[in-house]
């Protein structure tokens, strides 16, 4: 007996280690990993800081918790994420070294951050700059170009999935979500977002199995515009609210919030976030485009002590040589037919004291030419007195251009234009308003003529009514008493003790209806 209780604690102390082996907050020790804290815990399972033995590099070790590695698609799906980040290999995107397996738990080694996510910086500072918000903007939008360029799409852009390293380099990560847009993803299913709420584009609300990589490009513009006002573009108490909300599409400008947000940015933020795919950016190398060409972005993040500029730590971000200087000069040097001209030109030629020679149309539509200096003709294009068609030249015998084309004038040109959509789309938007407008005046005066039929018609069924009711009251008050009569003897009964006796025609009753012993009366 003592034997079978001691082979029973044996085996139920066998039972225990191979439960606590399934366990990795119990395991020192998964294959060539050796675990070191734990870090945290998501959705599909545990995240820790474990050391790669025979590489001697710290890692992120993600591992499937012990319920969902017993299904056998969750495990496919890990092993799914696993492969899909490990195409992407960009220095703004964290990396996956490996995956495997160790006595029944799943885990993938991912690239270790020694710093923390932008959402927590965000938490600290309350904004960023705007400088440091395009910044982290540019960088994010390069990652997710590479990953485009390899079929892949994130669909889960968000601060919380952009981190920082302790030398400020800006990387990309959580491609655990992402999937190959060629893949068919069974265990994605129609009406599953799959991502967060909050950074969401509306149509991978509506159907996240039919995605493509404008719903980054609407993320990111999500996170630009919370990096710069600290505010949430939608807002709801809950998921259903917000994607109601997501699906009208309207939304506070982010310039409303800040003021010192260029007009061209707001712009840029707005189409990144367009309810319509079809009206978004269709790829970030033209969101990469608008956001460089706007030369406000610097070279590190400037909330971060000795963070190393972009081009060390980190992608390059394109520019023009020279940064915004450069752009501009650049511009000048590609697009203007006298190219050459303009291009030997110092900045000191280009001072506000200039003289140009200005060809616009003025208020009643003649063509006119003017002579006005460089500080004169910024002032007039921020007035609106000239629009972006004015053209000008430097000499009397020089050829007219667009002032577009001239670096004085190329970035007041663009606010000029910038000012021009917002007030066409405050115009199209109070146009629509009007239409609205009308249109719930007319339902409600439908709503009015329809309630007055609707009471005509029960006002003239309740005159019937009360007619029908006076009716029968003014025949029961005249033939009250004689209509039980009347309708008996239409019906043919009578009353027997009522009924008259039969008469000959001199009045005289017959002998044989006289009672017995009664004499008939004399002639």
């Amino acid at each position: 007996m003592d034997q079978r209780i001691s082979c029973g604690i044996t085996a139920l102390a066998a039972e225990k280690n191979n439960q606590k082996s399934s366990d990795p907050s119990r395991v020192q020790r998964l294959g060539d990993f050796e675990l070191k804290k734990k870090l945290g815990k998501g959705g599909m399972g545990e995240v820790f800081l474990a050391r790669q033995i025979s590489l001697d590099r710290l890692v992120a070790l993600k591992t499937l918790s012990k319920d969902l590695a017993k299904k056998g698609d969750f495990v496919a799906r890990f092993e799914r994420e696993a492969k899909s980040m490990a195409k992407i290999d960009h220095p703004n995107v964290v990396k996956i070294y490996a995956v495997d397996s160790f006595k029944g738990i799943h885990f993938a080694a991912i690239e270790y951050i020694d710093g923390q996510s932008i959402q927590k910086w965000l938490d600290q500072l309350g904004r960023f700059s705007v400088a440091d918000a395009v910044y982290v903007a540019i960088v994010s939008a390069e990652a997710l170009r590479h990953a485009h360029s390899k079929n892949m799409v994130h669909r889960d852009i968000k601060p919380d999935n952009i981190l920082v390293t302790m030398k400020g380099v800006v990387k990309v990560a959580d491609f655990g979500l992402a999937k190959a847009m060629d893949e068919e993803v069974s265990m994605t299913q129609s009406g599953t977002g799959l991502g967060t709420p909050l950074y969401m584009a509306p149509e991978q609300a509506r159907n996240a199995k039919h995605v493509d990589e404008r719903v980054d490009i609407y993320a990111l513009g999500a996170t630009l515009y919370h990096l710069l006002t600290g505010k949430l573009p939608f807002m709801g108490n809950t998921a259903l609210e917000l994607i109601i909300a997501k699906e009208k599409g309207t939304y506070p400008t982010a310039r409303s919030h800040r003021s010192e947000i260029p007009e061209r940015l707001d712009l840029i933020i707005d189409k990144m976030m367009a309810k319509d795919p079809n009206h978004r950016y269709k790829s970030c190398d033209e969101v990469l485009r608008d956001l460089v060409a706007l030369g406000i972005h610097g070279d590190a993040l400037s909330f971060i002590d000795g963070a190393e500029p972009v081009g060390r730590g980190g992608a390059a971000i394109p520019s023009a040589p020279g940064g915004s200087q450069g752009l501009r000069k650049s511009m000048a040097a590609t697009q203007l037919p006298g190219a050459s001209t303009l291009g030997s030109m110092t900045d000191a030629a280009m001072g506000s004291t200039r003289i140009w020679y200005v060809q616009f149309d003025d208020e009643r539509g003649k063509t006119v030419v003017e002579k006005h200096s460089t500080g004169r003709l910024l002032k007039m294009l921020a007035s609106g007195k000239i629009t972006a068609k004015a053209r000008a030249k430097v000499s009397p015998d020089g050829t007219y251009y667009p002032l577009a084309q001239f670096p004085e004038f190329a970035q007041a040109v663009e606010n000029s234009l910038a000012r021009k959509s917002v007030a066409i789309r405050k115009e199209d938007m109070q146009s629509l308003y009007k239409k609205v407008d009308k249109a719930q005046r007319m339902f409600y005066i439908k709503r009015k003529i329809k309630d007055l039929f609707r009471n005509a018609i029960s006002m003239v069924g309740l005159l019937i009514l009360l007619a029908s009711m006076g009716l029968l009251i003014f025949l029961i008050v005249q033939f009250g008493k004689s209509f039980p009569e009347k309708m008996a003897d239409m019906i043919g009964f009578g009353d027997e003790s009522g009924e008259k006796e039969p008469e000959t025609e001199d009045g005289v009753v017959p002998s044989e209806n006289l009672p017995v012993g009664a004499a008939a009366p004399k002639q």
